[in-house]
């Protein structure tokens, strides 16, 4: 349920970014990642590189902004990208998510945390990001996106569930 969450809000947040001009996606704002593209792709680089420790590899850098010119660049390498998260679930199955799983940390330190732990971590993340995304097109004067918040997600489930 989390992970269909996490990118119910992901594809929320990008419908929203669309509506920026190059110059607005680009555009430094101040905040944690300097621009409404450069949190974009840091949110897709999290779900990247926390998957690619759930496959047994450990990155030592996240992808590089410069890469993704666009919001349909970022969309297209992120819905693929999901499958993998995706697979990872499945192959772990419902025993597996209550294991710890190692890792290294882009320094190289040893880390191990319960999965579940991990990619609650992950969906915990992106909330945090997406907010600022909100914040961000305020400050650029456009439209944020619809609401992202985790009950908006079940009452869409729900009333979809219901008729």
């Amino acid at each position: 349920m989390l992970v269909d969450y996490h990118y119910w809000a992901r594809d929320r947040v990008l419908d929203a970014a669309d509506r920026l001009t190059p110059e607005q996606l680009t555009k430094p704002l101040g905040n944690s990642f300097s621009s409404v593209r450069d949190t974009l792709v840091h949110l897709y680089a999290a779900d990247w590189i926390w998957c690619s420790r759930w496959e047994g590899e450990s990155p030592s850098t996240m992808p590089s902004p410069d890469a993704f010119p666009d919001v349909a660049a970022v969309r297209l390498t992120w819905n693929e990208h999901e499958r993998r998260v995706r697979a990872v679930l499945d192959r772990l199955g419902e025993h597996g998510v209550q294991e710890p799983l190692e890792y290294r940390t882009t320094e190289g330190r040893t880390q191990a945390q319960i999965f579940w732990h991990q990619l609650q971590h992950v969906v915990n993340h992106g909330s945090y990001h997406r907010g600022q995304v909100t914040t961000m097109m305020r400050q650029l004067g456009v439209a944020p996106p619809k609401s992202m918040d985790l009950i908006a997600f079940h009452r869409e489930r729900g009333a979809a569930n219901l008729s």
